[in-house]
């Protein structure tokens, strides 16, 4: 056995939970999905806490291996298919699936309704416990019907009760430096772990031999929800302000509660012949939609991490990214794309414009090192990751420690003992 699998010595019993998981499409639920898999394959039990998509009592299901206990669940009326679980209804079921699954392990993805519930019963049966936060607040505002000063009260409290759920855990990690920075400075202590969400970046090459992709025109591509905070507004804005003769087309891979409105406003700026809306992609289409595209946009103000952004790297795009949250860290200018002024479509068509003008040859170069630059964000390494923080060990260089790495030795030297 390789130095890189002594972790996996013996299959644990491994209890996810997923406040989203598909077929909600978002990076929370696509990353929970992945890494059940990804256990799966490594020989672990994997079981699956998370909303049942529809009415109806909670139910097991079996996907291929990996079993899916989905609990009873009820429309969020103000968001397009996020589910509540009610803690009176669900609090029963997690209890059976705990004495069934006597987990080695939980390991929750949000400290919401279910989030919260598993912790609870694992720390009462002295189960060890990690979590995952793939969440701020900002990712729900847009669907709260309230004014800004209920917002920023709500965003308060957010964070509080974030740290209420998270700190009985015995290991708490988010996807980014960036996102330990921002945990760290609304209450959370300096031990969480950087641990990236990974990527297959095989899944997104082109394959030895495989024929150019491109298409008619240049190519930007933007894929995602639909949704407020990633903006996508801006993104076609910016596409009115190209130079025309550039020719420049936007195809937006994915759907939510705004397209009606983005779909108006590219007929309004005279754009709508050159913006495609694509819908929602099976995963072949999604990866010829990268290998075709000339360049990726990610526009969002509320990226923890981006896995889109990652998947367009590893199919060796140039990007164009707005400069907040966690998106600086996968775009360096001039290297392998731009950073533009997060809601400023001047700056952004700029950018887009050194990009495109920049000739064939150069956005090569820029999507080799969009390549390189993935190469850190390995799903396998984030696997490994995983597992040693499940059995106590000390995580691999793979995850960052927010630069305080003695004080994270202990405390996980206390957690081994």
């Amino acid at each position: 056995m390789s130095a890189e699998t002594t972790t996996t010595d013996r299959p644990l019993t491994v209890l996810l939970g997923a406040e989203t998981y598909p077929p909600d499409v978002n990076g929370a639920a696509q990353f929970a999905h992945r890494l059940a898999r990804g256990l799966h394959e490594r020989e672990h039990r994997v079981h699956v806490v998370c909303a049942r998509t529809g009415r109806g009592p909670s139910v097991r299901a079996d996907d291929d291996g990996v079993v899916e206990h989905r609990l009873r669940s009820h429309r969020a009326f103000t968001h397009p298919y996020f589910r509540l679980c009610f803690p009176w209804q669900v609090a029963g079921d997690i209890r059976r699936v705990f004495d069934e699954v006597a987990p080695d392990v939980v390991h929750v993805q949000c400290h919401y309704i279910l989030g919260r519930l598993l912790v609870r019963e694992a720390r009462r049966r002295g189960i060890r416990t990690v979590g995952t936060n793939h969440f701020v607040p900002e990712n729900l505002e847009p669907f709260l019907p309230f004014p800004q000063w209920f917002l920023d009260l709500y965003r308060k409290v957010s964070w509080r009760d974030m740290v209420r759920v998270f700190r009985r855990c015995d290991v708490v990690t988010a996807p980014t430096p960036l996102a330990v920075q921002t945990m760290v400075r609304n209450g959370f202590p300096d031990t969480v772990l950087a641990v990236s969400n990974g990527i297959r970046i095989s899944d997104y090459e082109a394959h030895p031999g495989e024929g150019a992709h491109r298409g008619a025109h240049p190519t930007v591509l933007f894929t995602g929800r639909l949704a407020v905070e990633k903006n996508v507004d801006v993104l076609i804005e910016a596409m009115s302000l190209l130079p025309a003769e550039l020719g420049a087309h936007l195809e937006l891979a994915g759907d939510g509660e705004q397209r009606a409105g983005l779909e108006k406003l590219a007929r309004a700026l005279g754009v709508g012949d050159r913006v495609h809306f694509l819908g929602y992609v099976s995963d072949e289409e999604l990866r010829a939609a990268y290998l075709r595209a000339d360049i990726f946009c990610q526009p969002g103000t509320a990226e923890l991490q981006s896995l889109v952004t990652l998947e367009a790297m590893s199919a060796s795009r140039p990007v164009v990214l707005a400069d907040a949250r966690a998106l600086p860290h996968l775009a360096e200018d001039g290297v392998n794309g731009w950073l533009f002024r997060p809601g400023d479509a001047r700056d952004l068509a700029h950018k887009l414009g050194l990009v495109l003008g920049a000739g064939a040859e150069e956005r090569a170069r820029m999507g080799r090192e969009s390549r390189r630059k993935v190469a850190q964000h390995s799903f396998p390494r984030t696997l490994e990751t995983f597992q040693r923080i499940y059995r106590g060990e000390q995580p691999d260089s793979g995850s960052d420690r927010g630069g305080r790495p003695r004080r994270l030795r202990t405390r996980l030297g206390a957690l081994v003992r």
